[in-house]
């Protein structure tokens, strides 16, 4: 799944404007946290604010908004669930809309930085009139576009980055005389490094298309490959595909099932011998994994060294079907389980590192 700033520059290159929906803020019960957003256009929908009557509701909002009956830029919509649309969870959700034009250049910072994993706040100023640029793209070190003076831009910038900081959320402020909407977005996209186009390979390929990471596709057998594939893949064919292993960026998830046990020993040893990846699995069964650390004791390796593989993978999820689509759920599962631990543990860091706030006395 591509990121708030792909999708809306791919929906604006197709139809000339979309409209961002996120989620302001939320009290008791609501779908989806505050943040949460969708891109709608005229031809389409992407990206999910939970569903149900909320979804279907701002969706024909923002399709209204396209067609011109809204006169703001920004503005917000509160939905009490139950009394308005009739949605069992109770809560009240405040539901943020932002019209967005085909002259948007800010776009450019907010898609580096989701390609880089980069925290931004893109800030809109609410209540100004439908085609008025009054927005900004901020990060921890730069900022691009205006609300419109310098004296706002620059109040706008030290809120956003407030919000930035570790804790920050998306929501509502006042600043200098402005009322903004700071919509934080934390891109968590994670690489995946997938050897092997078999069955397996496809069906997981279309389970990590719903998912925020990027995935290289590596196989020897170029013609193997589907015509289409979701918008964050990336197909590599090469007659030597354990040599991709070196190219693989740190912290990446590695899965490796190929047509050829051979070729399945050769990228595991490339890859065991880096100690910079979230993840590394390997299909196959437990006598597979039993032939693999002979070989690789015959070579010198430690008799722990295959410790550091999963295989057989997805095991984890509890899945005991060995149907393709069965086996992709299971190790995308496992996969996001490895995910959100190490984001726990880096978080848990974060807030160890802080430093002690000083008593006054």
């Amino acid at each position: 799944m591509s990121g708030l700033a792909g999708v809306l520059g791919r929906a604006i290159a197709t139809d000339g404007r979309a409209v961002v929906v996120a989620i302001a803020n939320g009290s008791g019960s609501v779908p989806r946290e505050s943040g949460a957003w969708m891109v709608v256009s005229a031809s389409g929908q992407h990206g999910t604010i939970g569903g149900g009557h909320l979804e279907h509701e701002a969706t024909r909002l923002a399709r209204e908004a396209i067609a011109g009956t809204t006169p703001a830029a920004t503005w917000l919509v509160r939905f009490p669930l139950a009394a308005r649309l009739g949605q069992c969870c109770g809560g009240v959700a405040t539901v943020a809309f932002a019209i967005v034009d085909g002259a948007a250049p800010w776009l450019e910072l907010a898609d580096a930085c989701e390609r880089t994993s980069t925290a931004f706040a893109l800030v809109h100023r609410l209540g100004e009139p439908a085609g008025a640029p009054h927005r900004v793209v901020v990060t921890a070190e730069t900022a691009r576009g205006s609300l419109g003076s310098a004296s706002h831009d620059a109040a706008a910038v030290a809120a956003a980055r407030a919000r930035l900081a570790p804790g920050g959320r998306t929501g509502t402020t006042e600043v200098d005389g402005a009322s903004l909407f700071i919509h934080v977005v934390r891109p968590h996209a994670f690489d995946v490094v997938l050897f092997g186009n078999g069955h397996v390979g496809r069906a997981l390929v279309q389970v990590l298309g719903a998912l925020p990471c990027r995935v290289r596709w590596i196989d020897e057998r170029e013609h193997d490959f589907p015509a289409t594939v979701p918008d964050n893949v990336e197909i590599v064919a090469t007659d030597a595909p354990a040599a991709e292993v070196a190219d693989a960026p740190r912290g990446a998830y590695v899965v490796v099932m190929t047509h050829s046990h051979d070729l399945d020993f050769d990228i595991v040893e490339a890859a065991l011998e880096r100690h910079d990846w979230a993840y590394l699995g390997l299909i196959g069964s437990k006598p597979k994994r039993a032939q693999f650390e002979r070989r690789l004791a015959a070579r010198g390796a430690p008799g722990t060294e295959l410790a550091r593989v999963t295989c057989p993978i997805g095991a984890q999820s509890g899945l005991a079907s060995k149907e393709p689509g069965a086996i992709a759920v299971g190790v995308a599962a496992e996969m996001l389980g490895v995910r959100e631990r190490l984001r726990a543990a880096s978080e848990s860091s974060t807030v160890r590192a802080l430093p002690r706030r000083q008593e006054r006395t």
